[in-house]
């Protein structure tokens, strides 16, 4: 090859790399862009933000958002405390759990894996409702006003066991079978080697139970009325609900209402829940893309 197509070559390949940072940091910009904005909104008067709208910097600075939320610390820090406690449990039990089931249902020598498979995406399908639901949780189960109510609800989803299964298809039965001529039972194969195996499935769907887990309010709201087991999402439901409820009352009275923060409340309650789920993503990250993208390619 000439010098001059080396050259050139090398060119091509610099103004390629040129392109794609370039394109890459306009993507990431944009979604820098909006978070910036909730933070910056968070700590903006309410006042500026009603006469102004939003700006990426604060043109009135004010914590009166923060200080409305923190009001009272010992039940944030409660509710915090809870959702955190709700969401290790549920993701390491129920993830523990599906990838049993997962496991089961795409082995060969089960028998009966068509029929359970049928009747886990039976359940997808049709469902009794939610008044049966409550009567059973309620009357049935009396996990009203437990941790229980919290915790069991979201703990299984027929849809992770069915990518868990799908993920754990792409291990060789070769290393189960030679497991089984060296005399491992099939829970010490599933523990010590179909875990190891599956991380990346696993991460995966350990990173959307725990979403579902921190994001949960409806729970709270069907089965729970002791402040103590508000979850941090149901809480933040409660305080917009109240801060709405007085900011009607003033009005119709015809107080000041400009005052009382509203919309930096929901940006500053957005940059309070996201926080331990933003600093959790980046140690999953490595796993995220290879555990979505299993059996999408053949062979």
């Amino acid at each position: 090859m000439s010098t001059t197509s080396v050259k050139k070559s090398q060119i091509d390949q610099r103004l390629l790399d040129t392109i794609g940072y370039v394109f890459i940091a306009v993507i990431c910009l944009a979604c820098l862009i909006p978070f910036l904005l909730i933070i910056s909104g968070s700590l903006t008067s309410e006042s500026s933000i009603t006469s102004d709208g939003f700006r990426l910097w604060p043109k009135e600075f004010s914590w009166d958002a923060y200080t409305f939320a923190l009001k009272h610390p010992e039940q944030f820090v409660s509710s915090y405390l809870l959702t955190i406690t709700l969401t290790v449990t549920g993701t390491v039990v129920g993830l523990f759990i599906s990838a049993m089931a997962a496991y089961v249902l795409q082995r060969q020598d089960f028998e009966w894996k068509s029929g359970f498979s049928f009747f886990f995406y039976f359940t997808t399908l049709f469902n009794g409702g939610l008044v049966p639901w409550y009567i059973l949780m309620v009357n049935y189960l009396h996990m009203k006003n437990t941790f229980w109510s919290l915790l069991v609800p979201p703990l299984l989803n027929v849809f992770y066991i069915i990518i868990l299964r799908t993920f754990l298809r792409s291990i060789p039965d070769a290393i189960t079978e030679s497991a089984k001529i060296d005399g491992a039972g099939d829970f010490t194969i599933f523990i010590r080697l179909i875990i190891p195996l599956a991380k990346p499935g696993l991460a995966t769907i350990g990173l959307f139970t725990a979403l579902n887990y921190w994001n949960d309010w409806f729970n709270s709201l069907l089965f729970v009325q002791n402040e103590k087991l508000y979850t941090l999402q149901y809480l933040l439901y409660k305080m917009l609900g109240n801060l709405e409820g007085i900011r009607k009352v003033m009005a119709i009275t015809g107080m000041q209402v400009t005052d009382l923060p509203g919309e930096s409340l929901k940006m500053a309650l957005a940059i309070l829940v996201t926080g331990p789920i933003i600093f959790l993503y980046p140690f999953v990250q490595r796993y995220f893309v290879q555990g979505l993208t299993v059996g999408a390619v053949k062979g």
